[in-house]
């Protein structure tokens, strides 16, 4: 499973247990972070195409470290004028650990698990209740 992901200008291709190099993120190392915008997934062949974004996708990452890339020399010149400027650059950036992708078929699986749970749970309460009411009026008759 894949997904192609819209975040800081850019598009990225994740799938799940991917490091990606993202431009600089205002989140802490170790947090978490959520990226909404999926404009692809493929699921075993199954394809589904945003437009323009997939709706009830996303793509869950934790961020790793911080850091910057690699110096680059910016070197500007004019000939005959004695004009020569040099410039370094270090990109910033914020390495992600892609967690997990959650789709829709996902989470509605989840939402019925909780919801049968919740129904089971709710059935036991309403059962104690009623055989505890009934303990209560048999000691007031007799």
């Amino acid at each position: 499973m894949y997904a192609i992901i819209e975040a800081c200008g850019k598009q990225y291709k994740v799938a799940e247990g991917d490091v990606v190099f993202f431009e600089k993120l205002d989140t802490e190392e170790g947090k978490k972070v959520t990226f909404d915008k999926v404009i692809l997934v493929s699921d075993d062949g199954k394809v589904q195409v945003g437009a323009p974004y997939v709706k009830g996708v996303k793509v869950e990452g934790k961020v790793v470290s911080h850091g910057k890339g690699k110096k680059i020399i910016v070197y500007k010149m004019k000939p005959k004028k004695n004009y020569r400027r040099k410039q370094g650059h270090r990109q910033p950036y914020t390495k992600v650990e892609i967690t997990s992708i959650k789709t829709a078929a996902t989470k509605s699986t989840k939402t019925a698990e909780t919801a049968s749970t919740e129904k089971k749970a709710a059935e036991k309460k309403t059962t104690t209740a009623k055989k505890t009411t009934t303990a209560k009026k048999e000691k007031v008759e007799a």
